[in-house]
């Protein structure tokens, strides 16, 4: 593969090493940009973890947050974005796509409470929309979660923690016939602090997996199951714990919460020739929220339920091939993917205490999603290497109205139709291997992010029966990068990435909803610097510094520049240790201050958290605990400014900022004993 990749560089838990094609791993082909990395499951072990999402901030410069009960989608900041629950980051777990678009609750929902963190056998990142691989959802990037393969050996591990935290996971594996059987199976109940609502998360996890040799061609049938039930205590407004009304954290809707459930069947084959992927997935969420309490409707209060109800079926196929044009060794890639959306129920309804009052709007879906892509690797020189992309998708929408007359009096009838939409996504990167202590990268590429079906073939508004504007059915991203990756000690590994990703439509998030809708064109440019050491066999250290300046590219009347929701800085730092019996982890996070309108004359303020792990190993048993926020922050895990109305204001109701609260300091012990 030539000398870029013979080099002899340090190893790193983000390292950009070839990775070894074992089960169900596929193979990854060489970077083609400095911010594309992967990171071991072994992290994970001594990462201290307060929800499953943080997962996502392996990626260096994401954050996870959370704005209601632990098992909604998290809320995800990566580039300048304010993501909502995934919307511009593309995220698959062993080939299944996690993305949900024309979701009840946000386009490209990314909930991932479905995984297990003890069977993350590794996690694959790649920044910026470069990659003929990757399609919907990718402006901002993507992210690969592949859970283990291989076990040995059975084993208990018992949780408990503070607010009635009860965790029991049942995990391992063994040789079966001729192939290798993992299992995993977990529950976990909680009730978490909040004053006047006691969470009552009831969350099952199960997972099944038999891998089997034949030929040269490796086999993975897997089978996941998830559900789960809670209560939220959702974002408050500020005045009203400034008058006393709540505690910092009160609520004011007791009746908010949810239920999902997520089931799957998936098959995949690897060999030297090709990759592949099908799946069958069976999804459903009812998601009961009140945002602005009694603004809308005085009497009942504003208290809304989404409901989405899908099956969604698909698979993917890539092919290598070795090459040679005009004398010059090349590697093809190809594929092909297909996906389909069988949304049986999407809707959004008034409710009250979690009862359906009356129908804004309900509808099924069809959406089909194909695409085509392919790129190919060229050897310039000993030292020069050089990737060109193309990828093609077409989507195909069929929206059926099921509400007809809905609770205004609006016949939605005409909001039914179909409609279909194609885009070609060039890709382009160089890479320079100057030295063994460092190597270049110049990366470009289009990407793009599907609308909501229900965007595409609107005709008359819900709210008031006015005529409605259709969105376009796909909008594109172009992003540029130019990075670099430093080697200047064995134990040592440096990045630099200064990028910019321009977007044709925004997606903003809209607050007395609870969804988000298509926006103004945006261009965003940041800089990325992190930095992996590994001083000792038993200790490695991290550093994580991005700043991104984000805008709007148009020229609104009475609108400002400011793209709302965008932290203008991240800053991550960890520590992770091991020696003989005894192992830690230490984790801080910062979240920078963001816009909460587009002139900034609102803004949030930052968000800094710690956490750490200290635990002890010896034979079959293992003994942990963590601290989670460790210096008993009292920052906002997000914010959001917008109107809402308590009872006894104004009917216009009050403009004022919206947060969630962290969560105050807990404790988790865990026990883990190997039969």
């Amino acid at each position: 593969m030539g000398l870029l990749w013979a080099m002899s560089s340090p190893v790193s838990a983000h390292e950009l090493q070839p990775v070894n094609v074992t089960g169900q791993t596929q193979q990854q082909p060489p970077p083609v940009a400095a911010s594309e990395g992967r990171v071991d499951g072994d992290e994970l072990r001594t990462r201290p973890i307060l929800r499953t999402g943080e997962v996502m901030e392996t990626v260096p410069g994401l954050i996870a947050t959370q704005h209601s009960g632990s098992g909604k989608a998290n809320q995800y900041f990566l580039r300048g974005f304010n993501l909502d629950h995934g919307t511009d980051f593309n995220t698959s777990v062993d080939g299944m796509p996690v993305n949900m678009p024309t979701h009840g609750h946000g386009q490209g929902y990314t909930d991932i409470n479905f995984l297990i963190p003890e069977m993350i056998d590794d996690v694959y990142y790649r920044k910026g929309p470069y990659y003929a691989g990757v399609g919907d959802f990718s402006g901002a990037g993507s992210v690969d979660i592949r859970t283990r393969t291989r076990a040995e050996g059975q084993r208990l591990k018992l949780t408990a923690g503070g607010d009635d935290y009860y965790r029991a996971l049942l995990y391992g594996g063994s040789a079966v016939g001729d192939g290798d059987l993992v299992y995993a199976l977990e529950s976990q109940t909680y009730n978490g602090p909040w004053e006047d609502v006691s969470e009552d998360v009831e969350k099952y996890n199960g997972l099944l997996r038999y891998g089997w040799n034949q030929g040269d061609t490796r086999y993975t049938t897997t089978v996941m199951g998830y559900s789960n039930r809670w209560n939220s205590a959702d974002q408050i407004p500020r005045r009203a714990v400034r008058s006393g009304l709540i505690d910092e954290l009160g609520s004011l809707d007791e009746d908010a919460g949810g239920e999902s459930e997520r089931y799957s069947l998936s098959l995949s084959w690897s060999n030297p020739r090709q990759q592949g992927t099908i799946y069958a997935i069976d999804y459903g969420l009812n998601l009961w929220s009140n945002f602005t309490y009694f603004l809308d409707d005085p009497a009942n209060g504003d208290e809304f339920e989404q409901v989405d109800e899908r099956g969604v079926y698909g698979g993917e196929v890539s092919f290598n091939n070795d090459l040679r044009l005009a004398g010059m060794p090349v590697t093809g890639r190809w594929g092909l993917s297909l996906r389909y959306d069988d949304i049986r129920d999407v809707g959004l309804f008034s409710s009250a205490g979690r009862q359906r009052i009356g129908t804004v709007r309900r509808d099924e879906v069809s959406q089909t999603a194909a695409g085509v892509f392919g790129s190919l690797e060229f050897q310039l020189a000993e030292r020069w290497r050089a990737t060109a992309g193309l990828r093609y998708d077409h989507y195909y929408f069929d929206v059926n109205d099921r509400a007809g007359i809905n609770e205004n009096g609006v016949d939605l009838s005409a909001n039914s139709g179909n409609a279909d939409d194609g885009i070609v996504s060039p890709k382009f990167s160089l890479v320079w291997l100057a030295s063994e202590q460092a190597e270049y990268y110049l990366s470009s590429g289009f990407g793009f992010h599907s609308n909501d079906a229900r965007g595409t073939t609107i005709e008359v508004d819900p709210l008031d029966g006015s005529a409605a504007e259709k969105v376009d059915p796909l909008v594109r991203s172009r992003g540029e990068e130019l990075g670099a990756r430093f080697y200047p000690a064995r134990n040592l590994e440096m990045s630099l990435a200064l990028w910019q990703l321009r977007l044709d439509s925004e997606l903003l998030f809209v607050g007395d909803a609870g969804n988000t809708e298509a926006g103004r064109p945006s261009l965003r440019r940041g800089v990325e610097f992190n930095v992996f050491y590994n001083p000792t066999d038993w200790l490695s250290l991290d550093l994580e510094l991005a700043a991104t300046r984000a805008r709007y590219r148009d020229d609104e009347p009475g609108e400002g520049d400011y793209v709302e929701g965008a932290p203008d800085r991240v800053i991550g730092a960890g520590a992770h240790y091991h020696s003989g019996h005894w192992f830690g982890g230490y984790r801080i996070r910062h979240l920078g201050p963001r816009p909460l309108d587009s002139f900034s004359d609102q803004e949030s303020s930052s968000t800094t958290i710690q956490n750490v792990k200290a635990g002890w190993r010896g034979g079959d048993w293992e003994l942990a605990v963590e601290v989670l926020n460790l210096a008993d922050s009292g920052d906002h895990d997000i914010d959001y400014f917008y109107a809402s109305r308590l009872q006894g204001e104004p009917a216009a109701g009050v403009e004022d900022l919206h947060y969630h609260p962290i969560l105050p300091r807990t404790w988790r012990l865990s026990v883990q004993r190997a039969f």
